[in-house]
């Protein structure tokens, strides 16, 4: 049981890690890089990305933490030493909050851009550029960077505990 415990608690602490990863690239490279750009070259590139990053690998480490921390929750339930749960469980409701405001605020912002169209046809890209609300996608985009940096750093703890039990 230890041995399943601890390699559902790895497989939490590294997709929580690279997750926190992507929204801390984001909060530190992209959006400002982007930000300096003109509307045409925002919206494209921003389309790009967006369309680039979706698929099986951005699933595995967004919906993997959530259900590899729940997992390991789950798992140390039933556990004589529990030490680490408190810590697993922070991880989990931050990271349930990550998801509920990707779900919630980003992706239709996200949806949105995209479904402008090709930049060469749209004729008010600023208008483009100004629905799709950058700073408010910026501000919930430093909390997901955040709330997962600091999930990381609860399930870091946690494997901390366990292996010491």
């Amino acid at each position: 049981m230890e041995v399943l415990q601890g390699t559902a608690l790895m497989a939490a602490t590294i997709t929580m890690g690279i997750g926190a990863g992507v929204y801390l690239l984001y909060v530190f490279a992209i959006m400002p890089g982007l930000g300096r750009t003109d509307d045409r070259t925002f919206v494209g590139a921003f389309q790009q990305i967006d369309r680039a990053i979706i698929g099986p690998w951005l699933f595995l480490f967004f919906f993997g933490a959530l259900g590899f921390t729940a997992l390991a929750a789950a798992l140390h339930l039933g556990a004589d030493e529990r030490s680490a749960l408190p810590w697993i469980g922070g991880a989990f409701v931050l990271h349930l909050a990550v998801v509920v405001i990707t779900v919630v605020i980003n992706v239709p912002l996200n949806d949105e851009i995209k479904a402008a169209g090709d930049p060469g046809r749209i004729a008010d890209l600023a208008a483009v550029r100004e629905r799709f609300h950058e700073a408010r996608w910026v501000g919930w985009n430093l909390f997901r960077a955040v709330a997962s940096t600091v999930a990381f750093g609860c399930l870091a703890w946690a494997l901390v505990l366990h292996g010491r039990s």
